[in-house]
């Protein structure tokens, strides 16, 4: 006889990853975007971003590089997290040449603004001291 009554199993909730305090503007709006960068892709030019953003690596590996931390690798399954506001975004690129990455990112900005500001090559000449050495 075949048991009818049988509770299914909880939902696992797993926190990836918390910041306190993160800087988040007066009526933020919340924009998910998911980017899939192809094969070798470097992703967008150096940028930066009105307010903080928070992302997930679902597949591939991507390299990224914010002012003043040295490049790292994030791999499927890691997070990352970036303030926005002055600081610069050198890196969000594909970290694989055979292979496409794809990663998904809430971004919390003023509402009206881009979630995208490119920096000028006279800027970062100008900050050029708070890029992390390079490898």
């Amino acid at each position: 006889m075949e048991d009818t009554n049988t509770t299914p199993p909880s939902p696992t909730v797993q926190i990836l990853a918390s910041v306190p305090n993160a800087p988040i503007p007066d009526n933020a709006e919340a924009t998910t975007v998911l980017i899939t960068l192809p094969p070798g892709s470097p992703g967008n030019p150096p940028h930066r971003h009105p307010g903080p953003g928070f992302g997930y690596v679902v597949k591939g590996e991507m390299l990224f590089e914010l002012e003043g931390e040295p490049e790292r690798v994030i791999k499927a399954g890691e997070t990352f997290w970036e303030p926005g506001g002055d600081v610069i975004h050198y890196q969000g690129g594909n970290n694989l040449s055979d292979g496409e990455t794809v990663y998904l990112a809430t971004l919390l900005c003023a509402p009206g603004q881009p979630v995208v500001i490119p920096v000028s090559a006279e800027e970062l000449e100008a900050r050029r001291d708070r890029r992390a050495p390079r490898p």
